[in-house]
């Protein structure tokens, strides 16, 4: 099947389990897409069963502004031909955190240079650059990941400096992945609280509500 056939197949499933309330819900939280079908993940993940996957396929999906499009452009892009320049092109491109994080969890934790990516991202300018970041090293570090020492340092130096910044979307997305990092193990639950207890008097409730929860995590295995 052609590219082209390809995607009005997958558009005419789309259309088939369109779900007018949530999609409307969606709108309503400003979540103003060219088109949104609001179909489910789970029923978005019945889908792109559906379907091998495609690298054209999965890039002609991207770039359409249809909700839908992106997540199964995830789904179905091949990873040995998604390099890390385009990589770096999809971030870019993002605009809403939903996308963001179902990217990181359906493609960007699969990739062979996920790890480098993760530091690189959550040192960039862009916000949504940080913000994949932090998402991306939340899922290895959920998958088991260690991490060296010098890539320990890096990653608390970037974060406590996110937890503290003006976005709102990367100090969320930081204190997550720091929340997977005291997760893993007794002892870094610990060696986080004693960064983490000099800001235990932030305004920012993101911060306190992380220090109140790896406080616990430093007394007890997760």
């Amino acid at each position: 099947m052609e590219t082209n056939e390809t995607i009005k197949e997958i558009k005419k499933q789309f259309r088939l389990f369109m779900n007018g309330v949530v999609s409307q819900s969606m709108r309503e939280k400003g979540l103003d897409y060219k088109l949104n079908f609001g179909i489910e993940l789970p029923r978005l993940k019945e889908i792109a069963a559906k379907f091998e996957k495609n690298h054209d396929v999965a890039q002609a999906l991207w770039k359409e502004n249809i909700r839908e499009c992106k997540i199964l452009a995830a789904l179905l892009q091949p990873i040995d031909t998604f390099y890390p320049e385009i990589a770096d092109i999809w971030v870019e491109d993002m605009r809403y955190p939903e996308i963001a994080e179902l990217t990181c969890m359906n493609l960007f934790q699969h990739l062979p240079y996920a790890s480098g990516k993760a530091f690189e991202w959550m040192a960039a300018e862009g916000e949504y650059y940080q913000f994949c970041g932090y998402m991306l090293m939340a899922r290895l570090l959920m998958k088991g990941g260690a991490l060296s020492e010098r890539a320990e340092n890096e990653f608390f130096d970037q974060a406590l400096t996110a937890l503290q910044g003006e976005s709102g979307l990367v100090c969320r997305a930081s204190s997550t992945a720091l929340r997977r990092y005291a997760c893993q193990s007794t002892e870094n639950a610990r060696k986080l609280w004693k960064m983490l207890h000099p800001l235990a008097s932030s305004d920012r409730m993101e911060v306190v509500s992380l220090i109140e929860e790896v406080k616990i995590e430093a007394d007890s295995s997760c």
